[in-house]
């Protein structure tokens, strides 16, 4: 999307070198709340222990925090349309700061489970603002492409520098670091939004506030991702995980009633004729889904079968973040300002799917050179090349008063399909693992092949979205006068 001159908001005229500087204190912000979706994870053991938890309640530590993330998103977004973005994304930083120093210093499971939740509402704030700073402070299409090259990469590459991070910490301190090391990064972030963020009001045209949307939108988000959080330990046809979900989707139902009815609606309708908006919401749940997956059973692939250490699994991830990189903050602009959206978008899910593919073909015996980076440097490029073109393409057909909504919507689809792929891909290797057990395998070979066949199906996600955008993306109109970033 490119705004016309009489559309612009007066507040983004700023010096260029300012301009970046805001942008690395955005991706700071943003690079915390990546972190801690799997820096935690590494620590779980040391906070079972240390806190007496069972295996059930341990789930909870990163559980509770996926249920106000993904519950709030679509909230948030709306939030910083009304009131600014600045501003919530500011409550976002200090609300999950203050939610990580309870973290850290929790002494009961209540307490840590109760901060977790806080940490989420945070985090859905911080993420569903700061995709709509970014398209405040860069309006011309080149920077716009260079800015979320950046920003892809930290959300595509801050998993897995979370798990080598969380892996320091724990051994070298304690699990309490995990969340502590938030509190300097945070302060420093809210200290510098204030400098050097665009300090603008909200720009909707009604300051009215759809609340009971609000309300049932979040219901049904928040009860879906507990059904889809807890189906692999209740069984995805129990009753308990079918009601579940056939509430949320009632909710669902209801909330969309509601849009069509009130008369400024928390998410407009209309939003679902934007063809780019939806059909890159589509493709972003197909890629979220294979690539949690992928992250979360390659790291379990490399600990339970090859044996490695938390501190190893995360150095493997590093030729992946390293090639992202290199796409992501210097290629990936050139090649969408080169090419447009739609054909950098199909390749780079396509080279997903052929790494995806490769580690379906992991062995029992596997060598890092030969089994596990070469589909790490697929995969590396692959987010590089299409995590931002994904973006933009989410992005270009709505206006600025609604850039909120459309980066919840966007971070919504991503929270939704990484949620949903995880739970039913961990699912499917769990099924195949088992009956290769009661077959006869040895334990190695029974989680190898129930790995094998995740990625295999993670595999068909990220081929499916690269053909749905290679079909359906358009190109995006620009107003006259100003070059656009074409989806062919």
């Amino acid at each position: 999307m490119t705004l016309s001159h009489s559309e612009r908001p007066a507040h983004v005229s700023m010096h260029p070198d300012r301009r970046w500087l805001a942008l690395v204190v955005l991706c700071l912000g943003v690079l915390m709340i990546v972190l801690d979706t799997t820096i935690v994870n590494v620590a779980l053991p040391s906070i079972k222990t240390d806190l007496k938890f069972g295996d059930t309640a341990l789930a909870w530590v990163v559980n509770a925090y996926m249920l106000t993330y993904g519950g709030f998103l679509l909230l948030g977004g709306r939030l910083g349309d009304l009131y600014g973005h600045r501003r919530l994304f500011l409550i976002g930083i200090g609300v999950f700061t203050l939610a990580s120093l309870a973290c850290g210093l929790s002494t009961t499971q209540f307490a840590l489970v109760v901060a977790r939740s806080v940490q989420g509402l945070g985090g859905a704030v911080v993420t569903a603002v700061a995709l709509s700073l970014i398209m405040d402070l860069f309006t011309e299409p080149q920077d716009r492409a260079k800015a979320m090259g950046v920003y892809g990469f930290v959300c595509a590459g801050g998993g897995s520098l979370g798990a080598m991070l969380g892996g320091v910490l724990t051994s070298s301190l304690s699990w309490h670091w995990v969340f502590l090391v938030n509190l300097p990064i945070g302060f420093g972030v809210v200290l510098a939004s204030l400098r050097l963020l665009p300090n603008a009001q909200g720009t909707a045209a009604s300051r009215h506030l759809d609340v009971w949307g609000a309300v049932t939108v979040t219901a049904a988000l928040m009860l879906a991702v507990y059904a889809i959080v807890n189906g692999n330990q209740v069984g995805w046809l129990a009753p308990r995980t079918l009601t579940q979900l056939a509430i949320a989707a009632a909710l669902l139902a209801t909330f969309l009633w509601l849009e069509a009815r009130v008369h400024v609606p928390l998410m407009p309708l209309r939003l679902f004729r934007l063809r780019n908006l939806v059909i890159s919401n589509i493709v972003g749940v197909l890629w979220a889904a294979a690539m949690f997956a992928w992250f979360f059973l390659s790291a379990l692939y490399m600990q339970l079968v090859l044996g490695y250490g938390p501190m190893e699994v995360g150095l493997a991830f590093l030729p992946a973040n390293l090639i992202m990189a290199m796409f992501s903050l210097g290629i990936s602009a050139k090649v969408v300002m080169r090419f447009g959206i739609r054909g950098p978008l199909a390749v780079g899910l396509g080279f997903a799917a052929l790494g995806l593919l490769l580690f379906a073909h992991a062995s029992v015996d596997g060598h890092f050179v030969r089994d596990i980076l070469p589909g790490m440097t697929l995969l590396g490029i692959g987010a590089g090349v299409a995590f931002n073109p994904v973006l933009l393409a989410a992005m270009s057909d709505v206006g600025p008063s609604e850039s909120g909504l459309a980066s919840g919507v966007v971070n919504t689809a991503f929270m939704m399909g990484g949620s949903l792929g995880l739970a039913v891909l961990a699912s499917l290797a769990s099924w195949r693992t088992q009956v290769l057990t009661v077959a006869g395998a040895g334990q190695s070979v029974a989680l190898t092949g129930g790995y094998q066949w995740a990625f295999l199906v993670g595999a068909c996600f990220a081929a499916l979205g690269a053909l749905l955008g290679a079909l359906f993306l358009r190109t995006a109109r620009a107003p006259a006068g100003e070059p656009a970033v074409s989806a062919d």
